[in-house]
């Protein structure tokens, strides 16, 4: 079943909490939301994924930081944050991420911006960049062939998260200003699959 079929069947679930552990005012969407306020919400403050993967973001409209959300309860914004450096206590927006295939991914990374420079393809998480040979701590442009990825400032999966899909940007990140709305290095030193 692809990924189509599965929104169509409502494939895509998560409900969100104004407060933290799964209380106050709450919400389920099968489909992104721009403006959590819009909805008559302050904020989110824990989430539940039920289906799908999801990344929400700091501000409305898709902006700030962005955060993964692959299945499982987030009951604190330490559960979604993780062991990044910037940490927000609440999202105000969130939208489904349509083509993860965690079978089917594969990555170019790329040495100078606009895809110049020596290359590198990868089709696996990697929690450290540098031990697989990659000698920079940034990466100044990535393409995405196939499924997504979400990248990290720092090796371990840890620090900024970058979500990189697909159909965004044709899946071209031509310099790290198109990695994020909000991105404030183009340090890039951990990579992995996002899971569906």
């Amino acid at each position: 079943m692809n990924t189509q079929q599965m929104e169509q069947m409502g494939q895509f679930k998560i409900t969100v909490w104004e407060e933290e552990n799964f209380q106050g005012k709450r919400c389920e969407f099968m489909l992104e939301c721009q403006n959590i306020m819009e909805r008559g919400f302050n904020k989110i403050r824990s989430i539940k994924v039920e289906n799908g993967p999801w990344v929400g973001y700091e501000y409305p409209e898709f902006q700030g930081q962005q955060f993964i959300l692959e299945k499982g309860d987030y009951p604190r914004y330490e559960a979604w944050s993780g062991n990044s450096s910037y940490r927000t206590e609440h999202m105000l927006s969130f939208r489904p991420i349509k083509c993860a295939n965690h079978s089917d991914s594969k990555v170019t990374m790329y040495e100078c911006e606009d895809f110049q420079g020596r290359k590198f393809e990868m089709c696996d998480d990697y929690p450290s960049l540098q031990a697989m040979g990659w000698c920079s701590k940034e990466v100044p442009s990535i393409k995405v062939n196939s499924g997504a990825w979400v990248a990290y400032q720092f090796p371990g999966y840890r620090g900024y998260q970058y979500i990189l899909e697909r159909d965004r940007h044709q899946g071209e990140y031509r310099n790290y200003n198109e990695y994020s709305t909000q991105a404030h290095t183009n340090q890039v030193q951990s990579i992995r699959r996002i899971q569906h």
